[in-house]
């Protein structure tokens, strides 16, 4: 990735999360803006089971006296991946608040980030990072098995914003067709008419 003024798209479908917030937590300290979407399908290595026994244990993590001061255990994966991101940062400087600021996750790919171009990170891809045959599980279901509880919401809107998706690319398809017909009808004119000026001899 390279710097550009632009918020950068990141789908997060497929990535292992953590070595996805290294790269994103360096990124952030440079000054890139970047936006991670679809955090419900990021992927984390070890079983379910292991991964929730884990998540339970963080969980009886508390403050001796009051809960409110800290440690804050969230549960939605947006803000599972956000706070392992400002684990990566020196969130209490004020360079590190302001890489934090440069960040933005979000469950499913909402307005207006579903018309902009979304990329990958091959260096946190699951495919290439992960040895065959080692289990994984998303981070959506460990969400749902700790107290997240919107994930058929998400499900549901993704399925809509799927249609919609392929519904808007097979209209853009017939518009592209259409407009090539007709720079091919109108160039097939030009050369009959240049044919017929060509006979009187012009």
């Amino acid at each position: 990735m390279t710097f550009d003024s632009k918020p950068v798209v990141i789908d997060g479908r497929g990535h292992l999360i953590g070595r996805l917030a290294s790269i994103v937590a360096k990124e952030l300290l440079s000054g890139q803006k970047v936006v991670v979407v679809r955090c419900e399908q990021l992927n984390i290595s070890g079983s379910l089971v292991r991964n929730k026994t884990k998540y339970m244990q963080f969980l009886h993590k508390k403050h001796l006296t009051n809960p409110k001061k800290g440690p804050i255990h969230f549960r939605a994966p947006s803000r599972i991946f956000w706070r392992m991101v400002r684990g990566m940062l020196p969130h209490k400087t004020f360079r590190g608040q302001q890489a934090l600021g440069r960040l933005s996750a979000y469950e499913g790919i909402p307005a207006p980030w579903d018309k902009k171009k979304r990329v990958v990170v091959p260096q946190a891809l699951k495919v290439i990072r992960l040895a065959p045959g080692r289990r994984f599980c998303c981070i959506g279901d460990l969400a749902t098995q700790v107290g997240w509880k919107h994930q058929e919401l998400v499900e549901k809107l993704e399925g809509k914003r799927i249609i919609a998706s392929k519904n808007f690319y097979a209209l853009k398809k017939e518009a592209q067709a259409a407009d090539k017909k007709l720079l091919s009808d109108k160039a097939g004119e030009l050369a009959q008419v240049n044919q017929v000026l060509a006979s009187f001899g012009y």
